[in-house]
């Protein structure tokens, strides 16, 4: 674990320096200032919305390759096409700091069916459309101008010059951005002051429908004049003028601007031109170090591939031989016929490691059986946890691992077959005619916690599950919860260990801060989780912040607390069938569990407890839950997607969104609820 994190920050500062020496050189002002942004009114079914993000994942990382190689891209592969582009004149490190921006007010949009973000650097589009040669958009092009003209101008001109300077620039632009591919730049004098103006049209674009953008918006923008500022968002094209010098024009660029400049700016352009003399000559010499340094990451790279790469068929080999030689081992063909072949009719659920299938097998046992997905070091790493640490552990509130196959042309896990449905299909699907009585509910809450105490603190070793939600306890004939799906488990090697420092994995939503945040993995994770089990099992409700008008439920359970309301919380299918002082006892030990700070939690131990002795005091919360920061702060919650992120991918997206934004740490939650195992979406920051 050690050599490995030693490796990872060493890539990390690398990266860092070798961008950050790039950066310096483009003066690294990616313009990543909000501009507009538009989220139309249809939106996805709210069933979808895990599936949109997995979608959305894999579109981000296909467009930040193109981006990172272009400073632009396209996807097109229904139902969703999303279109990222950069201004001309942003330098590639530049671009993708606006990129990484951009992405990080995709949730705000959510699970809307399109969305658009401008930024004063890059643009970001979704659709569920092919838009690509699209110019102009009436219902969603939108004007936005500046401050207004100030009263007692200084400047040498008056408001009607003003105005007709602000036309004659913005003319002049886009004569030359459409002459010139698409982009242009250019000022013109208003006395003693400087009117800058900038066009750019998205690459799809043709040259006809370049035109017809741009008329369209210096047609617009003209509408902010005598304002000091303004910017035409057209679905084609960006144009804007100011009174503030905006744009940037770097070295590699100054051909093109030196196009762009009228005949009677050439010698302002010769003087650049000079100044940057200097500038270019350090320019090559910190590109000489960089490439140095990048060099060096790919050595280090490249080593640790190449261990891993030795380290795994050792790994697969130890655990063949483990496995074969035990009673876990079962023939892959037994478990073939068992599920009939596979059969979709046999299929109980998908989940993010795989599918599981009802299978019989010759002794007449009823077992579910997991078809895994992994093939490299990810599967062997997570089969070992099931295996060789689950197989071991026997409590009535966790399912059994029964076995496994590996010989076969993939792997199987073989688990004790659980009769009703998973938790969350009970509660929150509206179709199910059974509705949870509060004996049922207090049963599976009590439950659920026995089943954690004890993986906490019942076997010789410490095992801290990682992701528990509703969709991973099931329910058995009588309805006795049992924890499921032991692929994130994690131990504690000595009973002194406090925490671990890992990589995150679990379902956002249930993840702690501490855990989310820093990595910083304890028992206490567990009971964060549990907490927000806990208030969607006696609410009835899913803790989902995707959807802006259901909010936290962790924040809604707090106010009635606060408010001493605390038992208008609970379900109102129950129709007050429940005793009240249990029920607020219980919801205040999920809100006790949901502290932020791990101090103030209370073990799994102490929550049994309070949960089964009447004697044993509750306390009081001492704080608010950790809530979703887009509750408080939309804003912050689409920051936290793309920290999310950017974090796992390099630290020179994640170092970008910091480097210029002001949101608050805060901002790193991010709630969501998985409705069933087909919704699962793992996390991971390696």
């Amino acid at each position: 674990m050690s050599n490995f994190a030693l490796s990872s920050n060493t890539h990390h500062v690398l990266l860092i320096i070798s961008f950050s020496l790039f950066i310096s050189i483009s003066y690294s002002d990616p313009r990543i200032q909000d501009a507009y942004v538009n989220c139309s009114s249809t939106k996805y079914p709210p069933t979808s919305t895990n599936t949109l993000i997995k979608t959305f994942t894999s579109v981000m990382d296909e467009l930040l390759e193109q981006v990172t190689d272009k400073n632009w891209g396209s996807y097109h592969s229904p139902p969703i096409y999303a279109l990222a582009n950069c201004m001309e004149d942003l330098s590639n490190s530049e671009c993708l700091l606006c990129f990484a921006t951009c992405e990080t007010k995709l949730p705000g949009c959510i699970p809307s069916v399109s969305g658009r973000v401008y930024l004063d650097g890059c643009f970001f589009r979704f659709d569920n459309y092919s838009f690509f040669g699209e110019a102009v958009d009436k219902r969603h092009d939108k004007v936005v101008c500046g401050k207004p003209f100030p009263s007692k101008a200084n400047e040498g001109f008056s408001k009607l010059e003003f105005t007709q300077r602000v036309n004659e620039v913005t003319h002049k632009v886009t004569r030359i951005a459409i002459e010139n591919k698409g982009f242009g730049v250019s000022d013109i004098r208003c006395g003693n002051a400087t009117v800058y103006s900038m066009a750019q049209c998205w690459k799809p674009l043709s040259n006809r429908s370049c035109r017809e953008c741009l008329d369209e918006a210096a047609q617009g923008i003209r509408k902010c004049t005598p304002s000091i500022e303004g910017r035409s968002l057209n679905a084609g094209c960006y144009l804007r003028y100011s009174t503030t010098k905006f744009y940037s024009t770097h070295p590699n660029k100054m051909n093109d601007a030196d196009k762009m400049i009228d005949a009677g700016k050439m010698n302002d352009a010769e003087k650049i031109n000079d100044r940057t003399k200097t500038g270019v000559a350090i320019a090559i010499a910190l590109t000489a170090l960089a490439f140095c340094l990048l060099c060096l990451f790919g050595t280090c790279t490249g080593y640790k591939r190449l261990v891993t790469w030795r380290k795994e068929p050792k790994d697969l080999g130890r655990l063949s031989s483990a496995v074969s030689n035990s009673h876990l081992n079962f023939k892959y063909e037994t478990l073939e016929k068992a599920t009939e072949f596979f059969d979709p009719s046999s299929k109980l659920g998908q989940g993010g490691a795989g599918s599981v299938f009802k299978g019989t097998l010759p002794d007449g046992r009823i077992v579910a059986v997991k078809r895994l997905v992994f093939n490299t070091r990810q599967w062997v790493d997570e089969f070992f946890n099931e295996v060789n640490l689950i197989s071991g552990v026997r409590h009535k509130n966790l399912v059994q691992l029964l076995g496994c196959s590996i010989e076969g042309p993939e792997s199987l896990l073989v688990y004790e077959y659980v009769a009703n449905k998973s938790l969350d299909q009970v509660i929150f699907d509206k179709n199910e005619t059974q509705t949870l009585t509060w004996q049922q509910r207090f049963d599976i809450v009590v439950g659920t916690a026995e089943g954690l105490a004890y993986l906490h603190g019942g076997t010789q070793t410490r095992i801290i599950h990682r992701d528990i939600k509703c969709s991973n306890i099931l329910l058995d004939e009588n309805l006795t919860p049992k924890i499921a799906d032991f692929g994130l488990v994690r131990r504690f090697a000595a009973a002194d260990d406090t925490h671990v420092s890992t990589g995150i994995a679990g379902t956002l939503g249930y993840m702690a801060p501490e855990y989310l945040v820093r990595g910083q993995l304890t028992e206490k994770a567990d009971v964060y989780s549990f907490g927000v089990l806990v208030l969607e099992i006696i609410c009835g409700k899913k803790n989902s912040v995707f959807l802006q008008e259901s909010g936290s439920i962790l924040q809604k359970v707090y106010k009635h607390y606060k408010a001493n309301t605390l038992i208008h919380s609970v379900d109102p299918s129950l129709k007050g069938n429940f005793p009240e002082k249990e029920a607020s006892d219980v919801l205040q030990v999920g809100l006790l569990c949901t502290q932020a700070s791990i101090a103030l939690r209370p073990s799994m131990s102490d929550v049994v407890k309070m949960l089964t002795d009447k004697d044993f005091h509750v306390p009081l919360p001492k704080q608010p839950p950790f809530l979703n920061a887009s509750v408080m702060d939309p804003d912050a919650s689409s920051m936290s997607f793309g920290m999310s992120r950017l974090s796992s991918r390099s630290s020179i997206l994640s170092n970008s969104t910091s480097f210029k934004s002001s949101s608050s740490s805060s901002a790193f939650s991010l709630h969501d609820s998985a409705s069933t195992e087909t919704s699962k979406w793992r996390w991971r920051r390696n």
